[in-house]
């Protein structure tokens, strides 16, 4: 058996190593990648990422990253390419070629049809002098000294360099587009992402059952209209404008200090000018004002106009955290 002490030391090495590694890229940026960018961003077409292997995995991770930060991309893989799928390049699309040794049997036969058909191409490479290196119009160097794999073969160092190149073009063209957190949230509408981002306060509030009393009524009124709407609240609505609200734990506080309820109103136990949000407001705005304040509701005013009441519950089941 492999002792506690051995498989903590391999993880950790493992890590240590493809840091290192990817480090090591800082040195290799250089005017190719500024002209990729460039290029891409210039583009009137798609962006292409091709590969095959474990390169063709990493192709389709850095498809999924440009797409979603406003960088149209598709996957070719590079086997299927020269059986077919190479009608999936357009002209003026860019394509990047991704491979370690930049030699493998399917590069050298995809390359030479790609700058036949004249799309610009950009290689991801660990070895520039390969037959990749010296066809691509511009080359990305993600050259790693060895693979953190014990027996120097699996990749590992080369693959995560490989990634992480591609995450620095997708954040540079994000930052050349002004790609905002709203650009970002239409393409995640699903999700905890997307709800994140897009769902507002309005849109999960039941505005047929908003709780609310008079200033004038009794305790046993407002008792009833907090248990009737199952929102641990009511707001107290005088001239149609909300003067303060009333919580469970309000009514808990009364009734230890209090040896009698009789005579006491909704305007004797309110809390005045309650924290307060919009309906157009973001519901992770909401979240953000009921996790500062230590509180569990809101109310929802517009212009004066009370819409009803947002709960911390409701804002937890729809998985906004």
């Amino acid at each position: 058996m492999i002792s506690k002490e051995t498989i903590l030391a391999s993880a950790q090495k493992t890590i240590l190593a493809e840091s290192e590694a990817i480090s090591r890229l800082v040195d290799f940026i250089n005017d190719d990648f500024v002209k990729s960018v460039e290029i891409i961003y210039q583009s009137s077409g798609r962006l292409v990422v091709t590969g095959i292997g474990k390169s063709a995995i990493i192709a389709q991770k850095i498809v999924a990253t440009l797409n979603s930060t406003g960088t149209p991309s598709l996957f070719l893989h590079a086997s299927e390419a020269i059986h077919g799928d190479l009608g999936m390049v357009q002209p003026g699309d860019v394509v990047i070629c991704i491979s370690k040794s930049g030699n493998s049997p399917e590069i050298k036969v995809l390359v030479p049809l790609l700058k036949r058909f004249g799309n610009k191409l950009i290689a991801i490479t660990g070895n520039t002098t390969s037959f990749l290196g010296k066809e691509a119009d511009f080359v990305l160097n993600t050259y790693v000294e060895s693979e953190a794999c014990p027996n120097n073969l699996a990749p590992t160092n080369s693959t995560t360099a490989q990634l992480v190149m591609g995450d620095a073009l997708a954040v540079c063209l994000m930052e050349m587009r002004q790609f905002t957190a709203e650009d970002f949230a239409k393409y995640h509408p699903g999700g905890a992402l997307g709800k994140k981002l897009l769902l507002r306060v309005g849109d999960m509030l039941d505005t047929t059952h908003k709780p609310l009393v008079t200033p004038e009524a009794n305790i046993k009124t407002v008792i009833m209209e907090i248990s009737e709407k199952r929102l641990g609240v009511t707001a107290v609505v005088e001239n149609e404008k909300v003067i303060g609200i009333i919580t469970d734990g309000d009514i808990r506080r009364m009734l230890n200090k209090t040896e009698t309820i009789t005579g006491l109103t909704a305007k004797d136990i309110m809390t005045v000018n309650p924290k307060r949000i919009k309906s157009t407001d973001l519901v992770s705005d909401a979240l953000n004002i009921l996790e500062d304040f230590s509180i569990t509701q809101l109310v929802v005013i517009d212009q004066d106009e009370y819409k009803g009441v947002i709960h911390l519950h409701d804002i937890l089941k729809e998985g906004i955290v």
